[in-house]
């Protein structure tokens, strides 16, 4: 039986016990690529996944600040398992901002009851990240046929529901949500990064699959006036990299104190007395403070924002969430990829063997990193504290 957390308090109780248990297993599910599906399957039965339903639908409701430190709890343990649930997090939201109140009694009991949602969102071989060439088409006989293949389809492989992005022939963009086995959706695990290995951000393809009409939600309303939808979205992927930064810090600071040799100048029989080696470890420390400072700063400020579903959303308290969180990512970004590299700088030769499998923290932050180049987050944040210009609204920001 699926558990429902009750509050904000047992959902990070819930995310610390879950997280220390797949600590345990993460280099070596890297290293096997070892799927984490039994690890999902807690997830579920813990009632992790449902924390953002909406009180009125049974569920917490907890807040933005609290799903951040989940996140970053997750990611500080294995940031694979991590990133799985993110998009599953995003289009709970979209139902919570275009969803029917039909709708929502039905997916939100669906999630309460541990049902996963995963992503078909990005595509190959298109101009650019939101040029959507997925087909929604009115199908004869009523509702849609959905037509398209999607990449990078983080949470597919393990999803009960997939959310799809498709453009009617209007252009507009909706997301309809497709049951996992439907008739014509074929899910490959073809994902073959170099990090985020088990994350099984694979391809989707969708042939002829029929939706009915109750199943998709307008997405392209969400940005119609001041929403919070991209930045909630960047706030986990922020929330990762902080969790990728702390998990790297806190094994590179074991390894030294158990296993690194010191330098033969320093003069001490510890590497972990070699001041040299303190004072790296001070700088990365101070480093992963300021990341987590930052994200539970774009938490709260999202968190007082104001909710558009109840019209107190103002463009500029949604630009101003939206600025705090581009800023905690990019920051967040480079100490990511940065503590990844400091294990070996700090560990010597001696760490960089194959079989540590120290590297997984790099190769994950580099990864995962690439979704959202900082460049343009300086780019808005500049734009913003220079000439007052709001930033745009999209999901990537």
């Amino acid at each position: 039986m699926t558990n429902v957390i009750a509050d904000d308090a047992e959902a990070l109780s819930a995310a610390r016990e879950l997280a220390a248990g797949f600590a345990t297993g993460a280099a070596a599910r890297d290293a096997e690529r070892r799927l984490p599906g039994p690890e999902l399957d807690r997830l579920s039965e813990r009632g992790l996944l449902a924390i953002t339903v909406p009180r009125a639908y049974g569920g917490a409701d907890v807040s933005a600040r609290t799903v951040a430190e989940v996140f970053r709890l997750l990611a500080a343990a294995d940031p694979n398992i991590a990133q799985i649930p993110q998009s599953h997090f995003v289009y709970v939201n979209v139902l919570r901002r275009q969803g029917t109140p039909e709708q929502r009694k039905f997916f939100f009991a669906e999630v309460l009851d541990g049902r996963r949602f995963g992503n078909a969102q990005s595509e190959a071989g298109t101009k650019h990240v939101q040029d959507y060439r997925t087909a929604l088409t009115a199908a004869p006989g009523g509702g849609f046929l959905l037509n398209g293949v999607k990449h990078y389809s983080t949470g597919a492989l393990f999803a009960h529901w997939i959310p799809v992005l498709a453009r009617r022939a209007d252009g507009t963009l909706h997301v309809a949500y497709v049951p996992r086995d439907a008739p014509g959706v074929t899910v490959v695990d073809d994902w073959d990064g170099m990090g985020q290995r088990t994350t099984a951000s694979g391809t989707v393809r969708l042939e002829d699959v029929q939706v009915p009409g109750d199943r998709v939600v307008p997405h392209h309303l969400t940005f119609a006036g001041p929403q919070l939808h991209g930045a909630f979205a960047q706030l986990l992927h922020t929330a990762i990299d902080v969790g990728i930064a702390a998990g790297a810090l806190e094994e590179a600071l074991e390894f030294v104190r158990a296993k690194a040799r010191p330098w033969f100048e320093s003069g001490h029989e510890r590497a972990a007395d070699d001041p040299l080696v303190i004072q790296r470890a001070g700088e990365l420390a101070v480093k992963v403070r300021a990341a987590e400072a930052l994200l539970d700063t774009a938490a709260a400020a999202l968190d007082a924002a104001g909710d558009p579903a109840r019209g107190d959303l103002t463009d500029e308290a949604a630009a101003s969430a939206s600025i705090a969180v581009a800023a905690a990512k990019a920051f967040a970004d480079p100490v990511a990829v940065e503590l990844g590299n400091a294990i070996f700088e700090l560990g010597g030769t001696r760490s960089s063997l194959n079989g540590l499998n120290l590297h997984r923290h790099w190769r994950n932050a580099r990864t995962h990193t690439l979704h959202d180049p900082a460049r343009w987050k300086i780019q808005h944040i500049g734009r913003y504290v220079l000439n007052g210009q709001l930033p745009p609204r999209h999901g990537l920001l």
